[in-house]
């Protein structure tokens, strides 16, 4: 018998690695070259928009002082988009609206502001926002005061620049005043008799900005009193006894001495409209007092009375040679309109009116009441 074939156990298929096995990952080293390009890059983008950001809202501008005008109502953005705010502020316009809307809480307050020189956006918006260095200051000229008390109000008003008037000093007189007189008419080319320039400024209220002139707020004052005299001389009674405006503007200013009651003003008016008319003398206390300039010292005396000056009417005739005060609006108004009546004396009664009469013995009696009320006030 055959011996039986040995049975050769199969071989093993040696095992082979899969030939798509999956790639190895490369990851980038932290000291990568292009890591680092990038991170300079991103660096560099931040400066820049931080610098933009600083030049846009805190860099100091170019732009000289200026007084900015806030109008009511208005936004900031627009007001920074008026010259010559737009060129520093609005090149960066994202920049310049985003900061306004953080930056600001409160509506905008109409009114002129100083900007000093170079002021950058965030200044900008503190001074408009804080309301602090509004610029506009009130100037109060009251009618019935003389052009010595107006250079003086100027020569001590904060904000006011002295351009041609004298600096302040003690003692203010009248012969400071024929200084300023003279150099103000020269600088406004004002042509007035004596040089005197009494009554040729509107009395009013006046809102300016600090920092202007003495020179520009007096051209201002005789621009609206010259536009307000030639308005009131066009409608004026033509059989008014007045040879010129000027003439009218020297009655309005008596007539604002005499009474501070605008239902008296064309009565006063008329009382001394009838004495020119008749001839007779104005006979009125103010003209005494402003003749005497300096040596008034709050009394009129008999002799004062009986001085004459170029301004007392009790010794001249007419009209005295000027105005003897700022006139308002209203007196002369009353002086181109005087009541139509016949009166021609009048006095006070002691409680702020005055009596009007047509005769002398009238005028006596209203004197005598004059007389008994201030003694049972007097005791």
């Amino acid at each position: 018998m055959a011996a039986p074939k040995k049975t050769q156990k199969p071989q093993k298929t040696p095992k082979h690695r899969h030939a798509s096995r999956r790639p190895k990952t490369h990851t980038t080293s932290p000291n990568s070259p292009i890591k680092t390009v990038l991170l300079m890059m991103a660096l560099v983008a931040t400066l820049i928009v931080l610098f933009v950001v600083y030049q846009s809202i805190y860099a100091t501008t170019g732009h000289p002082e200026q007084t900015l005008t806030v109008d009511k109502g208005e936004a900031y953005h627009s007001l920074l988009s008026k010259k010559p705010w737009s060129d520093a502020f609005l090149s960066s316009a994202f920049v310049t609206k985003a900061y306004v809307a953080l930056a600001t809480d409160k509506p905008l307050q109409a009114g002129n502001y100083q900007v000093p020189a170079g002021a950058s956006l965030a200044q900008m918006i503190r001074i408009l926002s804080q309301g602090g260095m509004a610029t506009e200051f009130s100037l109060r000229i009251i009618e019935g005061k003389t052009v010595k008390e107006l250079y003086h109000t100027l020569k001590t008003t904060d904000g006011v620049v002295l351009k041609v008037l004298t600096p302040p000093a003690d003692g203010y007189s009248w012969t400071d005043v024929v200084r300023d007189n003279e150099a103000v008419a020269k600088a406004l080319e004002i042509e007035s008799p004596n040089g005197n320039l009494e009554g040729m400024f509107a009395p009013n209220t006046y809102q300016f900005s600090h920092g202007t002139t003495d020179l520009e707020i007096l051209r201002r004052l005789y621009q609206d009193q010259i536009k307000i005299l030639n308005k009131a001389w066009e409608s004026r009674d033509e059989t008014l006894p007045y040879e010129t405006p000027y003439d009218a503007l020297i009655m309005a200013s008596i007539i604002e001495k005499e009474t501070g009651i605008k239902q008296e003003r064309q009565m006063v008016s008329a009382v001394f409209v009838n004495r020119l008319r008749q001839g007779m003398r104005l006979q009125t206390d103010p003209t005494i007092i402003y003749g005497m300039f300096d040596r008034y010292d709050g009394k009129i005396y008999r002799s004062n009375i009986a001085e004459k000056t170029d301004y007392n009417t009790y010794q001249i005739d007419g009209l005295p040679p000027t105005p003897i005060a700022l006139p308002s609006e209203a007196s002369i108004k009353a002086a181109m309109h005087p009541a139509d009546t016949d009166v021609i004396y009048f006095v006070a009664t002691g409680n702020g009116g005055h009596t009007f009469s047509r005769t002398y013995q009238e005028h006596q009696k209203a004197v005598a009441e004059y007389r008994a009320f201030m003694s049972d006030s007097n005791q």
